[in-house]
């Protein structure tokens, strides 16, 4: 998995962009920001791989964000602008590639194929066997082995991913990518997966947006993107 960063103060582009790169399968979004000081920090810090930045922003624009960048250490660098007048520019300026708003999916897998030619990140999830067993964990100075059955959700965040059972909480080095695929844990928000027989009790909440009950308490959110698939999945209209 690549890791990526997305900085665009558009929240609906910007959201719009990392469900794209989510779908994917390819990038982990390991954090997104506003603007360019918020970008700065986080690039610093995250060390991310690529990071998805638009060229229009108040205060500072990406192109002196860029700037601002080491060029032996920096990251991979895609614009993304509204003006293809920028893509010259960008590229002056030691950018990556450069993608049109809206950005177009056909695209954006071309973006993603010289991102992983670039960066030759070997991807080992065909050496998984089809269905996990166990899924192993790593908590309190021990190394756990969770049964799928057990685990009630798994969600991930700056630090990693993360598996809550009745009992436990644990870090695994899977993805939520290979849970999904090779568990019974089932998709309800980007972050998070649920383990369908888990569920107690869906809320639905305004703005099409619902949240989620787990039989030992968990509250897990799902987005307007994944409720469909859930209230179908239980034949609920």
């Amino acid at each position: 998995m690549i890791k990526a960063l997305v900085i665009d103060d558009e929240p609906y582009a910007r959201e719009e962009l990392i469900e794209l790169l989510h779908d994917s399968g390819d990038i982990e979004i390991i954090g997104s920001g506003a603007n360019a000081i918020e970008g700065l920090k986080m690039i610093n810090l995250l060390k991310p791989e690529v990071v998805f930045l638009d060229i229009q922003m108040p205060q500072i624009t990406g192109i002196e964000l860029l700037s601002m960048l080491d060029p032996d250490t920096m990251p991979k660098i895609v614009f993304v602008t509204a003006y293809d007048d920028y893509a010259i520019k960008a590229f002056e300026d030691n950018a990556f590639d450069y993608l049109l708003k809206p950005v177009e999916p056909a695209r954006l897998d071309k973006t993603l194929a010289k991102l992983k030619r670039e960066l030759r990140q070997p991807d080992y999830t065909p050496l998984i066997s089809e269905m996990l067993e166990l899924i192993p964990c790593s908590g309190h100075n021990r190394i756990l082995l969770l049964s799928p059955a057990d685990i009630e959700l798994a969600h991930s965040d700056l630090s990693g991913v993360h598996i809550v059972t009745k009992n436990t909480k644990a870090t695994t080095q899977l993805t939520l990518k290979v849970l999904e695929e090779k568990t019974p844990l089932i998709r309800c928000h980007r972050q998070y997966l649920v383990h369908p027989q888990a569920i107690r009790e869906i809320k639905l909440l305004d703005n099409g947006l619902a949240e989620i009950t787990t039989q030992h308490g968990q509250q897990v959110p799902v987005s307007r993107r994944y409720l469909k698939e859930i209230k179908d999945r239980y034949g609920l209209s």
